[in-house]
């Protein structure tokens, strides 16, 4: 799932690849916007097909909590 995640961070939003890692943080670390995270749940949802809810979304700071919580709902 890592691996999923930090090609679509590569590829969708142009985050140099040397600065994913599962502790990096989305806003302090790989300089996402609120725009940039938007599209990323939206990209998650997709490739998943799950539905992170509004209320969790702030609760996923790093590259590491956005695995986490997707093998949560994903069950893998």
């Amino acid at each position: 799932m890592f691996e999923e995640i930090k090609t679509a961070l590569e590829e969708e939003l142009d985050v140099p690849t040397e600065l994913i890692t599962p502790d990096a943080e989305f806003v302090n670390d790989l300089k996402l916007n609120s725009l940039e995270l938007a599209d990323l749940v939206v990209l998650c949802e997709e490739k998943f097909e799950v539905e992170i809810e509004e209320q969790d979304i702030h609760t996923l700071i790093t590259v590491g909590d956005l695995v986490d919580y997707l093998e949560t709902k994903t069950g893998k």
